[in-house]
């Protein structure tokens, strides 16, 4: 690149680039790479100037490929680089600031070429690329040395060891971007990979000691959320007599890379996403995604997911058992602030699902928290505007709930929390409600949501087993939350109608004519009867568990009772009928001795006293209604996809051609 680039598009002519990717081989102890690490270009600002970014690498590294059997320049330029992180800790600490500004600039000159090059070749290939030297042409070193796990090496050294200060912000990102790379070559697969030398890297050798390290270190630049210094004022302090030429061209170089960093990804998606406040806990969070789930290796587990899955808290002072390898401490309680101001984020999602999911320390953690609603509020706005969106954050919110209501004091805590004036809940001013009942109206609302547009049977299924979950601790439902139970069921049985006079009318016509497939009304019915039946548990469940705290449902009840009576007497729902019927019956006939023309208040006084005049007895006992998230088989088949997809959408100025993207499906716009 060096000091004579102006523009990205004058990278393919560019004198030093050439020199790099021509025929000349270059040594270890060149001036060139002083020169060569000197560049100015203005950065990209948008996803056409990172393809642009992306095509003039691509022109060179087309050349690199040619002739560096013969020249070994990769391999020389990696040295170089290796060498200068030898010694960035101590310029850290020294303010070496153009020492620390061309050490950025030489790994992301490698970061550019490594994306091309895994883009375009094997990892074997890969790894023969930087093991040449300036020999015959095809030779390459002898020594036993592996240049690829040594940069890879030194970028986990350098991730970890490097102090955060102004002067290494850059680099940070920039050595998290280039592992993210390095790992990219599961983009270019269709299959998830199983087996892969990039992995063997990290999972063996020199990198695995670095294991828990690496992994605290970003889950505490995720926590911490460092912002990036100003532009222009982070690597070269105002020099009172001007400052030279020198340092006058580097500080205009620093200004204009730096906005490398303050972009959002390359695809429409990033586009349109908010404006990251730290790069680096963003980059540091994917890579951790990235990291937690890559496959085992044949005989070795995943160590970075070892590790996410058995950390503990600071202030644990139990040792931790001999069995688990990679183990380290973090502050919970920062951790906790951080996942619930993060949750607008799928990657600060899927992290709080990953913790909630597998690690048992996080998990106890959070639910002895007294102030859950941090958590669970951000959780209910994603499922709240389901619409805007995609799938996969919707699920894993969806998860989230239901891995909560697993837990009998969370479902009975959420119900002492009371919120005030729930602004983005738009159906309805809801000045005062519990948490418990604006979860049941989210829940509700996404389950109907479903009905109208989506039609996953997933999504119902898990809806409604957070519902079950937390039915037999129902405290003092909203009056708007009982109700809205009661439409669900109305909702349910109006279309379990439909389809069973459209099922009848198919029946009739096929006696007509037999040439015609029928549609199979049988499954759509007993998928709506399903759902029918679970509502009725859920309703059941509260009512034999907690009739006494929900006078409101009674209400809701009793006001559309007679959806009820076409159940009463169908094979399916008979049995969990005879509780619902009984309540029914027992409190209408109490209304009617009270007499016609009752209050909204004094229907709910005749229910309250009701409630206690009912014998217990007389309510026939379930099973209690228990739902368990169980992952499904071979989890990395969704994960892996889902990860990528979100690195693709989501790094800091990263860009990948989604034509050559294998992995999942990308719009070329």
């Amino acid at each position: 690149m060096g000091a004579n680039s102006s523009s990205i598009s004058d990278l393919p002519k560019n004198e030093y680039l050439k020199k790099l990717s021509g025929t000349e081989s270059i040594s270890e102890n060149d001036p060139f790479w002083n020169q060569l690490f000197s560049f100015s270009f203005p950065a990209p600002t948008s996803s056409t100037e990172l393809k642009l970014l992306e095509e003039a690498t691509v022109s060179v590294c087309k050349s690199l490929v040619e002739n560096n059997p013969r020249t070994g320049n990769l391999g020389a330029l990696t040295k170089v680089f290796l060498s200068r992180t030898r010694e960035l800790r101590l310029s850290a600490e020294c303010q070496n600031h153009i020492f620390i500004w061309q050490t950025h600039n030489a790994l992301f000159i490698i970061c550019c070429l490594l994306k091309v090059f895994i883009c375009e070749m094997s990892e074997e290939e890969l790894q023969l690329h930087f093991m040449y030297e300036e020999k015959s042409p095809g030779s390459y070193s002898s020594h036993s040395e592996d240049l690829l796990e040594e940069l890879l090496c030194s970028l986990v050294q350098l991730i970890t060891d490097t102090p955060l200060l102004d002067i290494t912000y850059e680099i940070s990102v920039e050595a998290i971007s280039a592992m993210v790379v390095f790992l990219s070559c599961q983009l270019f697969h269709k299959e998830v990979l199983r087996q892969s030398i990039s992995h063997k890297y990290l999972m063996q050798g020199p990198c695995l000691p670095y294991t828990s390290k690496l992994v605290k270190t970003l889950l505490y630049n995720f926590i911490r959320q460092e912002k990036p210094p100003p532009p222009g004022t982070h690597v070269f302090p105002p020099q009172s007599d001007g400052g030279g030429l020198l340092y006058g061209l580097a500080s205009g170089v620093a200004t204009g890379l730096w906005t490398v960093f303050t972009l959002g990804g390359a695809s429409s998606k990033a586009a349109t996403s908010p404006e990251l406040t730290s790069p680096l806990a963003n980059q540091s969070l994917l890579l951790l995604l990235v990291l937690v789930n890559l496959t085992d290796a044949p005989d070795t587990p995943n160590p970075y997911r070892q590790a996410v899955t058995s950390f503990k808290n600071t202030q644990d002072s139990s040792p931790f058992p001999s069995s688990i390898p990679h183990a380290f401490q973090i502050n919970f309680n920062s951790l906790y602030t951080a996942l619930c101001e993060q949750q607008t984020s799928d990657q600060a999602t899927l992290l709080l699902y990953t913790l909630l999911h597998q690690n048992s320390n996080v998990r106890t953690y959070m639910l002895a928290r007294t102030d859950m609603e941090n958590l669970v509020l951000p959780i209910l706005e994603i499922l709240y505007h389901v619409e805007e969106r995609n799938s996969h954050h919707v699920y894993m919110a969806l998860i989230i709930l239901l891995i909560l209501t697993e837990d009998d004091g969370f479902n009975r805590s959420i119900h002492e929390v009371i919120l005030k004036n729930i602004t983005w809940y738009s159906e309805r001013v809801l000045t005062e409600i519990s948490l418990g009942s604006l979860l049941i109206l989210v829940v509700i609302r996404t389950i109907q949501y479903n009905m109208t547009r989506t039609r996953d049977k997933y999504l119902h299924t898990n809806c409604l087993a957070a519902l079950a979950n937390m039915s037999a601790q129902f405290r003092s439902l909203h009056q708007y939350a009982a109700q809205r139970i009661i439409s669900l069921f109305s909702l349910l049985s109006k279309k379990h109608n439909k389809v069973l006079e459209q099922a009848t009318q198919s029946l009739r016509g096929s006696l007509s004519s037999s040439d015609v497939p029928l549609p199979d009304y049988a499954q759509d019915l007993s998928v709506i009867e399903e759902v029918i039946r679970m509502m009725l548990e859920i309703i059941n469940s509260c009512l034999t568990n907690s009739l006494h705290h929900n006078p409101n449902l009674v209400y809701a009840l009793l006001y559309k009772r007679d959806l009820f009576e076409q159940f009463r007497t169908h094979p399916s729902f008979q049995d969990i009928m005879q509780n619902i019927d009984l309540v029914i019956s027992f409190f209408s006939s109490r209304l009617l001795q009270a007499g016609a023309e009752l209050s909204v208040e004094r229907v709910l006084e005749i229910i309250k006293q009701g409630v206690v005049a009912l014998p217990k007895d007389r309510l026939k006992k379930f099973p209690e209604l228990k739902f368990k998230y169980v992952e499904e088989e071979q989890p990395e088949e969704f994960f892996i996809p889902y990860v990528w997809s979100l690195v693709y959408n989501s790094a800091v100025g990263l860009y990948w051609n989604p034509q050559d993207i294998q992995l999942f499906a990308m719009d070329s716009d």
